[in-house]
């Protein structure tokens, strides 16, 4: 699966996203587009988003959407880090178009 990490999530979340090809915001140059831009790009290139933007169901129109999004519910490191396993399995049965808000 091809995944697109927000740049509000920590980078090392990657290393948890094994057999997966996981790429951050920063490392695609990225940074500068909008949430709904950033959506439309990864729905072209990604079959996954994850971010912790907790407003992003709010702000953007996510009917007919062609991408799963996975919104954790934190940023915090030391708490990703801790659920990375959950994270992972999340991952991993997510369909395509979902929208999985998973609280950590």
């Amino acid at each position: 699966m091809k995944i697109l990490i927000d740049e509000c999530v920590p980078r090392s979340i990657k290393r948890s996203l094994t057999g997966h090809s996981a790429h951050t915001i920063q490392e695609l140059g990225y940074s500068s587009y909008e949430n709904g831009d950033l959506i439309r790009i990864a729905e072209d290139e990604f079959d996954l988003f994850i971010t912790s933007d907790q407003n992003i169901r709010y702000q953007q129109n996510l009917t007919g959407r062609n991408l799963a999004i996975l919104m954790l519910s934190t940023n915090k490191g030391s708490i990703i880090k801790a659920n990375r396993e959950r994270i992972f399995e999340t991952v991993n049965n997510m369909k395509p178009t979902e929208f999985i808000a998973l609280v950590l």
